[in-house]
């Protein structure tokens, strides 16, 4: 079977079980646990499984396992301490909706994926040290921001749960997370990069959605709608909005 639809298939069949599991009992505690348990899961089934373990697979298996690990256990923690994600308000109680949902994270997983399960398929793969320790760099530089990022904020909202966070990393960004984030990715794909001959460059796919996903729909759009409608009126906010970048960490406009 073809490795990209084996990755596929694991993908659907991790959600699908969470997703009976979260619309049997309601609850929202297990879905973004299952998104980064489904990469956690794929990573190791192809390395474990399809790899020569040669050293540039090594490498994604430990910064994907990494960053599986560190979003699962702080997306878990805040889902016990909340109980509830109001972004299913509206779908939690409908097949169709929810199972949507749980569709569209699957699919995510598998595209977002596509470097690492290219690179873990080929077989006598020659390391680009470069590129490598470029592609390194960039994704454990990723992984730390945004881990910096989400700290300062769940010890902030402990402190100040009905305001803002416009200190440390957020001073320069009003997303350092998500551009922690994708970070991650596009190091990844660096890292793969010399490896890919003609049609294997559609792996950049992977980067390029986690991108447009996080700038353009789930990420930083949702968020500025709904800091808008919270904190619209405060002077704060408006002062903040106008002189902190939106995404790339950038110095205070005046």
């Amino acid at each position: 079977m073809n490795l990209f639809l084996e990755i596929l298939l694991i993908s659907f069949g991790i959600n699908t079980l969470f997703f009976v599991y979260a619309f049997i009992r309601k609850t929202d505690v297990v879905t973004d646990l299952s998104y980064s348990l489904s990469f956690l899961i794929a990573v190791l089934y192809l390395y474990l499984l399809h790899a020569e373990k040669a050293l540039l697979q090594t490498v994604l298996l430990s910064v994907v396992s990494l960053w599986a690990l560190r979003l699962g256990a702080y997306l878990l923690s805040r889902i016990l301490a909340t109980k509830v994600d109001h972004r299913f308000d509206d779908k939690r109680d409908s097949f169709v909706r929810f199972g949507t949902f749980w569709l569209l994270q699957a699919t995510a997983v598998w595209i977002i994926l596509l470097p690492v399960t290219f690179a873990m398929g080929q077989i006598g793969l020659q390391i680009n040290y470069p590129f490598l320790l470029i592609g390194l760099g960039i994704s454990l530089f990723g992984l730390i921001y945004e881990t910096v990022a989400d700290y300062q904020k769940n010890t902030f909202k402990k402190k100040h749960p009905k305001k803002l966070i416009t200190s440390g990393v957020w001073a320069y960004s009003r997303h350092p997370n998500y551009f922690g984030e994708i970070l991650v990715w596009w190091g990844i794909f660096v890292m793969v990069l010399p490896a890919l001959k003609g049609v294997d460059f559609l792996v950049v796919l992977g980067p390029v959605f986690i991108t447009l996903l996080l700038l353009f729909v789930s990420g930083v759009n949702l968020l500025e709608k709904s800091w808008k409608e919270k904190y619209g009126n405060e002077a704060y906010y408006q002062t903040y909005v106008r002189q902190t970048s939106l995404f790339i960490p950038w110095k205070k406009r005046t």
